[in-house]
């Protein structure tokens, strides 16, 4: 073999060890990062702190919270949702900080009748203040596998990402007078719930309580900040605090807008009959 060969091969396992070894300590461990916050036995950590359960009965849902709080920073989450006649659920994985002015960033899934689609609500709350939902389809079947649902909050922007393909973005329009959630510190929440009233098709289809117990799973959780010491490469740790949309970026945002998005409050005239919010007259992406 070629001493440039040797050098090639040895780089190229170097590489694969290196990342490998980011990929083992960049995922989370459910006992150290989260408590449960509710549900008794009906939340479990399992697989020594790799995966976590959450389940929903007739008499109580369940859920967790991080231990620590963060500001700014992307976080990722692999989540596998109620799978079957899902109809009044709803699994919610979202930032928040505390108190009437708080700031929050929300992913919330709506459960199904079998063979519907789920419905993904988006919402982010600054200063107390939310009402800014938009609602997709997911392309895929989010009961079958894992899929990896992210926030990119950085100081210019909140980008929500599903697989990492961005769906949604929120700008920094603090120049025109639009709150933007960057000084509260938020902790990560998730639960899953009864919300029968509402949750699907508006509450006509209420919860079929025969499926119980409905199961949501959890796995691969990681966060990257500026406080992180995690031993990815400074590259993958700092990416966020910049990221935006490339033009790759803009063209699959559009796919999902254009093909999955099923509500827009920016488009709700019958809501807003005094005009739309002024975020909703700039550049969506």
């Amino acid at each position: 073999m070629s001493s440039c060969s040797e050098v090639s091969m040895v780089l190229a396992v170097s590489l694969f060890v290196t990342s490998l070894m980011a990929m083992t300590a960049s995922a989370g461990n459910f006992y150290q990062d989260f408590d449960i916050t509710f549900g008794d036995e009906r939340a479990k950590i399992l697989n020594g702190g790799q995966l976590l359960t959450l389940n929903l009965d007739k008499f109580s849902g369940s859920g967790f919270k991080s231990k620590n709080e963060y500001l700014l920073g992307r976080i990722d989450m692999q989540i596998k949702l109620v799978s079957g006649n899902s109809a009044g659920t709803v699994t919610a994985y979202y930032l928040s900080s505390q108190g009437p002015t708080h700031d929050e960033i929300d992913f919330e899934f709506l459960g199904n009748l079998s063979g519907d689609p789920y419905t993904l609500h988006t919402n982010v709350f600054s200063q107390g203040k939310g009402n800014r939902e938009q609602q997709f389809h997911l392309w895929f079947d989010p009961t079958k596998a894992f899929h990896t649902y992210s926030i990119v909050w950085n100081s210019q922007r909140i980008i929500f990402l599903v697989d990492n393909i961005p769906i949604r973005v929120f700008h920094n329009l603090e120049t025109i007078g639009v709150p933007f959630p960057k000084s509260q510190p938020m902790r990560i929440y998730s639960s899953l719930w009864n919300a029968d009233d509402w949750a699907t098709r508006g509450g006509l289809v209420k919860t079929d309580w025969t499926q119980a117990p409905f199961t949501a799973s959890y796995r691969n959780f990681k966060v990257s900040t500026t406080a992180s010491t995690s031993t990815n490469s400074l590259t993958e740790q700092s990416a966020w605090q910049t990221q935006g949309l490339d033009a790759a970026g803009r063209n699959r945002i559009r796919w999902v807008q254009q093909k999955f998005m099923v509500y827009n409050y920016c488009s709700d005239l019958k809501r807003f009959p005094q005009g739309l919010p002024v975020e909703c007259r700039r550049s969506r992406f």
